[in-house]
């Protein structure tokens, strides 16, 4: 009877593991897409597109030094915003959106979820959803945890609340405020099609707007076209096994 116990105990240990190296496997590999996955990296495509993010924002002066930018490349982008900076500058927000970019999701605070309780998380996602709104823009059904942090329950809690959770496969390092052409190298060494570029326009003085300009000049004479995230996801091809 004793051997039988340890047996069973032994037998749920191993299982409960078991589990959890294939779930953490399974969020460790989350470059799919739809119901295959719940987290977005980049999107397996052949094609030659990409989807320029930028998170943190709006700031009163990065911002719209951004959408000038993008403006006269004539380039979309998907803007990542922080509740608390559209609160303070709905303008901007607005005015993204009223010239095709993406506006989505990047919670209220800034601070990481994956250390608050699910009651916080909520109200992080719905106070921001709902000041996004009032910006005027559209609803956002796209998300980007703050710092990147996040665990199964975030990620259900957004799925619950239509949101879809993007991260990214290239971080261009603009946040460290570098040479603008540091961010540039960064940036196109890096990317492949399907991927996904994190930039930032929440800080005083960065050299983004004048890298984005860059980059996406050096992408399009490689073949590439830019896309939002929501359009990215459009090309989404089943992997070859």
């Amino acid at each position: 009877m004793q051997l039988k116990g340890i047996f069973r105990r032994s037998f749920f240990s191993f299982a409960v593991l078991a589990v959890g190296i294939i779930c953490s496997l399974g969020y460790e590999a989350m470059d799919g897409f739809g119901d295959k996955s719940q987290v977005i990296k980049k999107i397996p495509t052949t094609h030659k597109v990409v989807a320029l993010t930028i998170d943190d924002g709006p700031h009163y002066k990065t911002t719209p030094e951004l959408l000038k930018v993008l403006r006269e490349k004539q380039a979309k982008a998907t803007f990542f915003v922080l509740g608390a900076n559209v609160e303070a500058h709905p303008e901007i927000v607005a005015q993204a959106a009223s010239e095709g970019h993406e506006i989505a999701s990047h919670a209220y605070s800034h601070k990481r979820l994956n250390r608050m309780t699910p009651a916080e998380v909520i109200s992080e996602l719905e106070r921001t959803e709902n000041i996004i709104l009032a910006a005027p823009a559209p609803k956002p059904t796209l998300f980007r945890p703050p710092d990147g942090a996040y665990n199964d329950t975030i990620v259900a809690l957004a799925r619950e609340r239509g949101y879809r959770t993007i991260l990214w496969s290239v971080d261009a390092g603009d946040w460290r405020r570098p040479p603008v052409d540091q961010v540039v190298k960064a940036t196109l060494s890096n990317v492949r099609p399907g991927s996904i570029v994190l930039m930032h326009d929440g800080q005083y003085p960065l050299p983004t707007p004048q890298a984005m300009a860059s980059i996406i000049d050096h992408l399009r004479s490689q073949g590439y076209e830019l896309v939002t995230v929501s359009e990215l996801l459009q090309y989404y091809e089943e992997p070859v096994r």
